[in-house]
């Protein structure tokens, strides 16, 4: 898994960086692009719903009815499939990366589409690509209609995967964030492992590490292509009671800090976190990885958070178990907006 060295950013730079992934530039990336999307005049109203920093975007469709979509690519786990020469798990990473964030915004995914970047189209890696699409479609309960091959050996070597999912949700049923209240429950659904996350980071750390390695109790290599968790069935089901479920968020990059993409002014204080999943403390200690950082790349077993009304905890708890038995709360929302705090 040796990875070539990248370009050292100086001595104060964090292990992602040095890894060669910047957040900082990433995010000042997408605000440049969308600086220049919001020149856009179609010379009719817009549909959009303003959700800024949101998982998923929404178009109003009349005055009751809205779509959602989200898209996104399964990044670099494809790697890790790739040198096992295994791509039949991977197309549920990427429905669970699209559908995980639709569901965000108390929309019922329906349909994705694929799209598969390539140096050079192979019907055996397709057709394996193709199985864990149909499974992961299967298990978000949504329709995969159509998609696209790109064979462009010019820019890419390997091949990455991405889809855009779509789903459909009443705009006053919409979840923002926007009724999380102080004193709120945090509930944690446990993840599956890294999720699509942070790979470029974990690549690096475990370098050194054979892909049969077993020393987490099965080989890496199947430790680090688990599947990401799709939680539709669960959160849909959740959205279906009469819980209030006032805050749905899919923990991916940055953590729990994903919390603060919620509409509301509001903290978060998580004082009872899930457990940590062995590979992640392996990750630390052989890439010397900050435990700051840790949580800032990785979702550190926790891949989903429900934010629900303090005194319907426990009818959301008995509907997630259903599903995720190790579903637990693990904090609140507090009155100081802008900081997650673990105690």
């Amino acid at each position: 898994m040796t990875e070539p060295a990248a370009e050292d950013p100086g001595p104060r730079a964090d292990a992602y960086s040095q890894a060669g992934v910047s957040q900082a530039a990433a995010g000042a990336a997408v605000d440049a692009l969308v600086r220049s999307l919001q020149g856009i005049d179609t010379g009719k109203p817009s549909r959009v719903v303003p959700l800024p920093g949101h998982y998923a975007s929404v178009l109003r469709l009349d005055e009751r009815n809205a779509l959602a979509l989200s898209t996104d690519t399964v990044g670099t786990k494809m790697v890790i499939a790739e040198r096992l020469g295994r791509y039949d798990t991977i197309g549920i990473d990427c429905v669970a990366m699209n559908a995980n964030d639709v569901i965000c915004v108390g929309a019922e995914p329906i349909a994705m589409l694929d799209f598969v970047l390539t140096e050079r189209a192979d019907p055996e890696i397709c057709g394996e690509l193709g199985v864990g699409l149909a499974r992961g479609a299967e298990l978000a309960g949504i329709e995969i209609p159509g998609g696209e091959i790109a064979q462009v050996g010019d820019i890419v070597t390997g091949q990455e995967l991405g889809g855009t999912c779509v789903g459909l949700v009443k705009l006053d049923q919409l979840v923002t964030g926007a009724g999380v209240e102080p004193g709120d429950s945090v509930i944690g659904l446990p993840s599956s492992g890294l999720h699509s996350n942070g790979y470029t980071l974990a690549r690096r750390a475990l370098g050194d590490v054979p892909l049969d390695d077993r020393r987490l109790g099965r080989a890496l290599g199947d430790v680090l292509l688990e599947p990401t968790e799709i939680y539709v069935q669960a959160i849909m089901e959740l959205l279906r009671s009469p819980a209030e479920v006032r805050g749905l968020v899919h923990i991916t990059g940055d953590g729990l800090d994903n919390l603060l993409r919620l509409e509301a002014e509001c903290g978060y204080e998580i004082d009872d976190p899930l457990p940590v999943p062995p590979v992640f403390d392996l990750i630390q200690e052989l890439g010397g990885v900050a435990t700051d950082e840790m949580a800032e790349v990785f979702n550190m077993g926790c891949g989903f958070c429900c934010v629900v009304a303090a005194g319907d905890e426990a009818r959301a708890l008995e509907i997630l178990r259903a599903h995720y038995p190790k579903a637990k709360r693990i904090g609140r929302a507090t009155d100081r907006p802008g900081e997650v705090v673990s105690t």
